[in-house]
């Protein structure tokens, strides 16, 4: 992305964020510390607008941790930039997946920067992406990222896999499996960030996901490609379907092609309309709904079970966890359970 165009989204983004919420601006690709000296200029940038304001203003990177110097640590540090790593767990997992160009593996390098930035950073949140092929390493996976000293652990099904009937009847295991890793770290005061169970304890808590928590698509989150595109979610991007794109940062949004975007209508599931735990499922994701049915409000059969069984054994967890050592997750009910991984 050219810096003429970056400072355009910027201004696109101090001008349209309401007063009250923070601004996010996010680092992705690729890996977008290929351009390191673009994203400390368009830092600058950032920081150095008229509305700039330390406390509303956040920023951050995702990369595949293949790229991590001191110097990139110092920027990172000295700018506040949270800094997530995407793995997916062991080598025998992580290469499955994740080689550079060549082919050749890149778990070592990637297991050398995560020991880098546990080191460097106070958070250092990893994200892992599960298929039907990994789905059964995903304990070990939590293990392994444990044992490096990770403590914030975000676990994400890639929603575009075929899920098979055989997959979904597996989740209850498997999620019961972290759950005793989960209960176990808790126990031993050493308390984890697992997305998987933290997110929908919070949810629990605090009676069902807030609006704003819920998927915003083209309203409250947009992403720009470096041709100027803008599109509803940065995950969207990478599909490389210009049906996805809302408009230019020149043209500005164009209303008519938000219309695709809508998550109602007839294409919704409607038993999700009926169903008791609508209000703690992630069935509003428009991107996760995208690529498992080919339809933005239409939930597949995987993500239903996925979401009721990570909500069954959250509820687990409370009484677990509350019954053995009293009131536990404060953090949760503020809406904030990452914080409780770094005491």
């Amino acid at each position: 992305m050219s810096i003429p165009l970056s400072s355009k989204v910027i201004d696109f983004a101090y001008t349209h964020t309401p007063k009250e919420e923070k601004i996010n601006f996010g680092f992705f690709g690729g890996e977008p510390l290929l351009e390191f000296e673009k994203i400390k200029e368009i830092t600058d940038i950032i920081e150095s607008h008229k509305n700039y304001d330390s406390q509303r203003v956040e920023l951050s990177i995702v990369s595949n941790g293949t790229i991590l110097t001191d110097e990139i640590c110092s920027f990172i540090n000295k700018h506040d930039i949270g800094y997530v790593i995407s793995c997916d767990g062991r080598p025998n997992v992580q290469d499955l997946n994740r080689r550079d160009k060549n082919g050749n593996s890149t778990s070592a390098i990637v297991e050398k920067n995560i020991r880098k930035a546990i080191n460097a950073f106070k958070l250092v949140p990893v994200n892992a992406v599960y298929s039907p092929l990994t789905l059964k390493y995903l304990p070990d996976t939590v293990r392994y990222f444990s044992a490096l000293g990770v403590r914030q652990i975000y676990l994400n099904p890639d929603f575009s896999a075929e899920w098979s009937k055989e997959d979904i009847e597996s989740l209850d295991s498997v999620y019961n499996q972290i759950a005793k890793l989960y209960t176990n770290y808790y126990l031993k005061k050493e308390p984890h960030y697992i997305s998987l169970f933290d997110g929908k304890i919070a949810v629990i808590l605090r009676g069902g996901y807030k609006p704003i928590e819920r998927c915003r698509m083209g309203k409250g989150e947009f992403a720009f490609t470096p041709d100027g595109r803008i599109y509803p979610c940065e995950r969207l991007v990478g599909d490389n379907n210009e049906k996805h794109s809302i408009g230019t940062i020149d043209g500005g949004i164009k209303i008519e092609k938000m219309l695709c975007h809508t998550l109602s209508g007839d294409r919704i599931n409607s038993e999700c309309l009926e169903c008791s735990i609508k209000d703690y499922c992630m069935n509003w994701c428009g991107c996760s709904n995208y690529f498992s049915t080919g339809y933005y409000n239409r939930v597949s059969p995987f993500l239903c079970a996925s979401e009721k069984t990570s909500l069954k054994i959250a509820y687990k967890i409370i009484q677990i966890l509350e019954n053995i050592i009293g009131p536990t997750f404060y953090e949760h009910l503020g809406g904030f359970p990452i914080a409780n991984s770094n005491v």
